[in-house]
């Protein structure tokens, strides 16, 4: 008897289900596309309870006669492509004839299309499997989807927070609305206006109404042309910085998509002006010919692959490259090959003897790392010679034998609790209240989020349309970039489901408060070499450091400190 069966049709859906539909955002991003290749000008989105509930996407589009509704849910069933030569010349946003069955399979869907003139067509279809069809008055397509995951349970467990699957949503229809600028697309969720983007004529203008004039202004443009490829970009300016990569935007031939060399050749553009621990903001447009490019890499059409790619990481980084010149700076040219390092000029093997194993001496474990004694800090910062050593290192010598002490991660750990405990929390008043924009899944997490920020000592206010208004800062973030804290707040925040709890054992401190506070001690703490702290300095950062409730490490995990013991360097340097 056969031990291998064919699977039947719902469950070969629902596996196909798990490659395109990971959350509602999914959803929503396959919908849209539809409505886009259907040639819509205006299209409203309806969410209610972060897509889990209902997502409605109408749209004015073309829609499709009764015979094209139904057939449109079976697997593969498309109008983008008709043979293989077409899968390698892509000029739609969908082409897999995946999307709808996928969906269809997990949730309870109801279709309402027509064509223009014609008598619309009402199909309900629960499970994947139609429940009912009917005629209806319609004028193009609006389609719902209910009870996402209703019959997968174990899909449904996986969904995140409420906030986070509507920020993952919001920024789906975000993306589409920047590259499709002709298109009018509104967003409501839970009733509540979210998104309003009306057509726009330009790139520049969508850009404006979707995060504010004062954000576009700080950025670059520039326009590359090549014989089958063409760039636009936008490119943020050096007072524009970030802690995080939000605000980053790569299309291709219109989709959004993620793609590490087109990131990497705006990184390189950047190479002579941008910190090192800074991230820039940037929206990059490349059209090229579709034979250039395969979009068929990924399920959900999130990767790309270039026939050549090296071209096109020359290509952009040219783009950016005259872009970021308009605003008078000087940029890292290509081409692109690796440089080559200098090997050492002495051999430190050591004569007859055997090499040093510097890799059993360099192991993780090889080093101590010893527990913090307050007393020894208070007094005695005449007696500490740091060494700077370079990046945010230095080395001193300590009751135990060589302390190397990353300074910055430090005092990371000494802000992050006083945040957490309340602890010597001055309160700044801003002398004038800062205004922020906020992209919309941002701006939306911040206002729920208010009185959490004001817990940590940061007053905001909602000013509306995407706009907070920042009144006050504990007294230590007083000199951060405001823009660059509210942005990382509300990243920190979007993602607290990924944070790693530290084992600190804090009253009323949530996974969230956590995450934002950890965001914030990181832009107050002393970084590089232009603040590498003096010996007083020094002395108070051990002494701070000694009274933290886990000093080893830093929020985000790393050490603050190695101790290496004196048994330990004599047996480094083979001493008995």
């Amino acid at each position: 008897m056969s031990v291998i069966s064919v699977l039947p049709e719902l469950l070969r859906n629902k596996i196909a289900a798990g490659e395109v539909v990971e959350r509602p955002a999914s959803v929503v991003k396959e919908l849209l596309e539809n409505s886009i290749d259907a040639l819509a000008t205006n299209i409203q989105v309806d969410i209610e309870k972060a897509g889990r509930r209902l997502i409605r996407i109408s749209d004015n589009g073309t829609g499709m006669s009764r015979d094209d509704a139904m057939l449109a849910f079976e697997r593969y069933a498309t109008s983008k492509i008709k043979n293989e030569d077409d899968l390698f010349n892509i000029r739609t946003m969908g082409f897999r004839g995946e999307a709808l069955s996928s969906i269809a399979s997990v949730a309870k869907v109801k279709l309402s299309t027509a064509l223009a003139g014609e008598t619309g067509t009402c199909l309900e279809i629960e499970g994947g499997e139609i429940r009912d069809i009917r005629d209806c008055p319609m004028t193009g397509t609006s389609i719902e989807i209910k009870d996402i995951f209703y019959n997968t349970p174990a899909r449904r467990k996986f969904l995140k927070t409420d906030s986070t699957e509507t920020y993952h949503i919001v920024n789906a229809v975000t993306q589409e609305s920047i590259s499709h600028f002709e298109i009018s697309f509104t967003l409501m969720i839970d009733g509540s206006e979210t998104l309003l983007a009306p057509s726009a004529k330009s790139l520049r203008e969508r850009l404006v109404q979707i995060f504010g004039k004062e954000f576009v202004d700080e950025l670059n443009e520039s326009d590359r042309h090549g014989s089958d490829i063409s760039a636009k970009v936008f490119a943020g300016s050096p007072s524009n910085f970030r802690n995080n990569k939000t605000n980053q935007y790569v299309f291709i031939n219109r989709r959004p998509v993620k793609d590490a060399a087109v990131s990497y050749a705006v990184y390189k553009a950047y190479e002579n002006i941008m910190p090192k621990d800074k991230h820039p903001v940037f929206f990059v447009f490349i059209d090229i010919s579709p034979a250039k490019v395969d979009f068929n890499v990924h399920p959900a059409k999130r990767e790309v692959r270039f026939a050549d790619k090296s071209s096109i990481v020359s290509f952009v980084q040219l783009a950016v490259n005259e872009a970021l010149r308009k605003s008078g700076h000087k940029t890292s040219p290509p081409p692109f090959e690796e440089k080559g390092y200098a090997k050492p000029c002495h051999d430190f093997s050591g004569g007859g003897s055997s090499p040093i194993d510097y890799a059993q001496i360099f192991r993780p474990d090889a080093w101590s790392v010893a527990e913090p004694q307050g007393a020894l800090y208070s007094d005695f910062a005449s007696e500490i010679e740091p060494i700077y050593l370079g990046d945010t290192f230095i080395a001193l010598r300590c009751a135990e034998g060589l302390m190397l002490l990353d300074y910055h991660a430090a005092h990371e750990r000494i802000n992050y609790e006083r945040l957490l405990k309340q602890v010597g929390l001055m309160p700044h008043h801003l002398l004038f209240p800062r205004q922020t924009g906020l992209e919309a899944g941002a701006y939306k997490v911040i206002i729920e989020n208010l009185d959490l920020l004001k817990r940590l000592g940061i007053e905001v206010e909602d000013f509306g349309k995407g706009s907070v208004i920042v009144r006050s800062l504990p007294e230590f973030l007083s000199d951060a970039d405001i823009d660059s804290l509210i942005s990382d707040a509300a990243d920190s925040l979007l993602n607290k489901d990924s944070w790693q709890n530290d084992g600190l054992v804090i009253e009323a401190a949530s996974s969230a408060g956590k995450a934002v506070a950890a965001r914030l001690a990181c832009h107050s703490s002393i970084r590089g070499k232009k603040e590498a702290p003096d010996k007083t300095r020094v002395a108070e950062i051990l002494k701070n450091l000694s009274e933290t409730e886990y000093p080893d490490r830093c929020p985000h995990g790393r050490p603050t400190k190695i101790i290496i013991t004196m048994p330990e360097l004599k047996k480094m340097f083979k001493k008995g």
